[in-house]
């Protein structure tokens, strides 16, 4: 797990892109929130999507990643999701990947984290139902704050980062 440091200088950066890239965003500070059952309990407006983000590997020699992004209140069936993305078997990724790479811990996983993978190696999916969205909440890289900004943006700063994106239909 990351120190607080550690927390707000991954932060700042992360916002130095968004600002750089001319990205809007609103943001709100709040306890460090690790679950959606966290996030529900800080009360956001109800304009913006939370996003519920897994990061999953697929079980191969070569192993492939993915950073999962659905609405906070859908289920990942991990069976389906591996169909979609022609993989073999899908687990969660362990701590130790996730820090690797995208320099993240548990309970702070966010699209926003592939600024952190410098090999571009982890594939960002997408729930169909999040594709034009105006308001999605997603930590930016730190779990004391949620950023809220649109689809359109957020994919404006994957397509900076380079990281490949994909797009799923999960059901309810």
């Amino acid at each position: 797990m990351r120190d607080a440091a550690e927390k707000a200088e991954s932060r700042r950066a992360v916002l130095a892109e968004l600002n750089r890239l001319g990205i809007y965003y609103e943001m709100t500070e709040h306890e460090a929130a690790y679950t959606v059952e966290d996030m529900d309990r800080v009360g956001f407006d109800k304009k913006i999507l939370i996003c519920k983000n897994l990061f999953v590997r697929d079980q191969r020699k070569k192993p492939r990643h993915w950073l999962v992004v659905l609405p906070k209140d859908k289920r990942a069936d991990l069976g389906a999701l591996a169909d979609q993305l022609d993989a073999k078997h899908l687990s969660f990724a362990s701590e130790d990947r996730l820090m690797r790479y995208l320099g993240l811990g548990q309970g702070e996983v966010t699209p926003l984290g592939v600024f952190n993978d410098e090999s571009r190696s982890v594939t960002v999916v997408f729930d169909r139902d999040l594709i034009d969205r105006e308001w999605l909440g997603v930590h930016p890289n730190d779990n004391t704050a949620t950023l809220a900004l649109s689809f359109g943006n957020i994919l404006k700063f994957l397509s900076e980062q380079g990281n490949p994106v994909k797009y799923v239909t999960l059901r309810d």
